[in-house]
């Protein structure tokens, strides 16, 4: 049986001793070794990296997704939650241009998602699951292969090969074979490909999966600094809290949008009516029998701090609750609203979990 033929390693114009193409100069580099370059937009796309008009994809009779419709603002991360086979891999697949839609339209960086698919290709960035390696080459002869893919010159290369495997702590295992990092490496590495041509939109799917604390806050630091520099990025994420940190929106996917909004909006408007009351005192039984009586309240209890109040309408109903503690005599630290969990939001949108399916 014939072995499958590998990749040539890439041959630089001008290397150093481990392969990487010449660098530029140390001050020029020292200047810019951690920072990307900003996005400069298509002129057509305004302020808007990604728009979405009824888009579909169906394989055979089965939709995977359907009528997706959305706006993402530049710079702005988008969290996309839903369970396994929600049709999230598929939703990034198709505004990747790496599969064609059965229905709808798409502009991604204001190219459109059919008509310039080569375009569209050369603007986003994509991390898999699977980071896509070649195992046998080095960390350095791997991005130095995917940059040439992407047509960077030698001196961008040598750039932003040295900055990203710094970034992400890699550089003094870069001459190493691929096949003998951890899976945290490899991950880093396989993001460091993705923003290796600057992308202005990054399609990233789970980027902190099997990365310990250290990097992963490393990961989640990139992110940030790559939001304030114009760059949109679709996050799938497993790790709600993780959502909840990076996410200026999160939408709910199954199939199709559900919910979309920022993650104070989802939890607050999925808290009910609960507000939390906090005391100079201890809640006692006449100020508790009070308050049930007060106009709009459904349901009091005593905290360890002062008391939760349940009431059928939270915003119009809270100023009678305080006018009815301040005439009780209680002394009134601090009102506030709870928010349920965004885990709570994910399983009232989506429904009790099924056997063998988790948040996505």
């Amino acid at each position: 049986m014939r072995r499958p033929r590998r990749p040539p390693a890439p041959v630089p114009d001008a290397t150093d001793a481990g392969g990487l193409p010449a660098a530029p100069a140390a001050g020029a580099f020292a200047r810019r070794a951690w920072q990307t370059p900003p996005v400069n937009p298509s002129p057509s796309s305004a302020d808007l990296a990604v728009r979405t008009e009824g888009l579909g994809r169906r394989f055979g009779e089965r939709w995977a997704v359907r009528d997706l419709s959305l706006e993402l603002r530049r710079g702005e991360v988008f969290g996309l939650l839903g369970p396994n086979g929600a049709g999230k891999t598929t939703t990034i697949r198709l505004l990747s241009a790496l599969i064609g839609p059965s229905a709808g339209r798409a502009w991604v960086d204001g190219l459109d998602l059919v008509g310039e698919a080569d375009g569209v290709r050369s603007r986003v960035g994509v991390l898999t699951e699977a980071p896509g390696l070649y195992e046998k080459l080095s960390a350095i002869r791997n991005l130095d292969f995917f940059g040439k893919l992407q047509g960077l010159p030698t001196a961008v290369r040598a750039e932003r090969i040295e900055r990203f495997l710094r970034l992400f702590d890699l550089w003094d295992r870069r001459h190493e074979p691929t096949g003998t990092f951890s899976k945290g490496m490899k991950q880093k590495l396989a993001i460091a490909r993705a923003l290796l041509h600057d992308p202005p939109v990054l399609f990233l799917d789970e980027p902190t999966a099997a990365l310990d604390p250290e990097a992963a806050a490393v990961v989640r630091d990139a992110i940030a600094t790559l939001r304030g520099q114009g760059r949109t990025i679709v996050l799938c994420t497993h790790v709600l809290p993780e959502a909840e940190r990076l996410c200026d929106r999160i939408g709910f996917l199954r199939t199709t949008l559900l919910r979309v909004d920022t993650p104070a909006r989802l939890r607050t408007a999925h808290a009910d009516g609960r507000v939390h009351v906090r005391l100079a005192a201890r809640a006692g039984p006449d100020l508790l029998a009070a308050l049930r009586t007060a106009p709009g309240v459904a349901a009091v209890e005593a905290a360890a701090d002062g008391l939760v109040a349940e009431l059928r309408e939270a915003e119009s109903d809270t100023p009678a609750l305080v006018r009815a503690l301040v005439a009780a005599g209680a002394a009134i630290l601090e009102v506030r609203r709870e928010a349920a969990t965004l885990e709570d939001v994910y399983f009232e949108v989506m429904g009790a979990p099924a056997d063998g399916e988790a948040a996505a």
